[in-house]
């Protein structure tokens, strides 16, 4: 058994890009899983998302492969997907995805000795958790690949915030006042931990540059009362919802925006406050996608590096 809370501590010390010495077990996909990809080089990079089932979210996918197509086009590229329940959902309506552990396997059998995982998550919280453990275990192998790196998830320094805000300001209508508040709700970790720290830390960064942003999640902290109560005692009646998600998804069109009485956008209208959700993910933003490019950009670097 693997201790999750060790490999995250241990996580820590690996900067923007953890070098792990390591290797795997399974396959990868691209998010067009029957489009043609060229045969493997000796070095690749895996993306990895928790995943969505619902088409229109891809787009947020395609966009960033898109990006990193572009700045790293000599470079193989695969897909993974972190959850389970979206992968088993996928498989039932015809479309074959992997988790990590497939994909780096999948990387190992057809020749690629060196990998780039790149987390597309957004703080390091419980999925990111799970790449680590993929890659530990491959490490453990005697059949392992001569490197792999991990790229961190968006939310991982205040350099990040800093670029996320500017990424932010992009799709925020111009026509918003700066008496009405912008409202990010987040997924968030049902058990807390060092995912919720990250909320946290961007909610109160972000406040320093726009005072009305509120940052929530679904699970975890800050939550909905949190919002809720900040919201009523700043006196906002009017708020734009978007999704602090890589992709629009069902938390975005359900959790957040969606006309159920336990809605976030039902339950903040009943408190007589306007509330306009925005439903693009992030990750059709071109410029949260070029941070995530520039944490992959270090996870490559950490991969060529030479030991002296």
């Amino acid at each position: 058994m693997f201790n999750k809370l060790t490999l995250l501590k241990k996580s820590l010390f690996l900067s923007a890009a953890s070098a792990l010495t390591c290797s795997a077990t399974v396959a990868a996909a691209s998010t067009t899983p029957d489009k043609v990809i060229k045969q493997p080089s000796k070095q690749a990079i895996l993306l990895v998302a928790f995943g969505t089932s619902q088409p229109g979210a891809k787009k947020a996918f395609e966009n960033i492969e898109k990006v990193v197509s572009k700045r790293f086009s000599e470079t193989t590229l695969r897909w993974a997907y972190t959850s389970a329940f979206i992968r088993k959902k996928l498989k039932k309506q015809g479309t074959v995805t992997y988790s990590v552990t497939e994909a780096l396997e999948q990387l190992r059998q057809s020749g690629v000795t060196k990998v780039a995982v790149q987390s597309l998550h957004i703080s390091l919280g419980a999925e990111f958790l799970e790449i680590i453990t993929a890659v530990e275990r491959f490490r453990c192998r005697p059949d392992t690949f001569e490197k792999i790196t991990i790229g961190m998830p968006l939310l991982n320094s205040q350099t990040d915030i800093d670029k996320f805000y500017q990424a932010l300001t992009k799709v925020i209508p111009a026509e918003r006042k700066s008496t009405a508040g912008v409202v990010l709700l987040g997924h968030g970790n049902g058990h807390s931990g060092i995912g919720d720290m990250t909320y946290i830390a961007t909610d109160y960064k972000l406040k320093q540059k726009d005072k009305n942003i509120y940052v929530g999640t679904v699970e975890g902290k800050p939550n909905f009362e949190d919002v809720k109560q900040r919201l009523i005692a700043n006196k906002i009646k009017t708020i734009y919802m978007l999704p602090l998600m890589v992709v629009a998804g069902d938390h975005a069109n359900n959790d957040m925006a969606g006309p159920e009485a336990d809605s976030w956008k039902s339950l903040l209208t009943k408190q007589g406050i306007k509330c306009y959700p925005i439903l693009k993910g992030l990750g059709e933003n071109d410029a949260i996608a070029e941070i995530f490019a520039d944490h992959l950009q270090a996870a490559l670097t950490a991969l060529n590096e030479t030991k002296h």
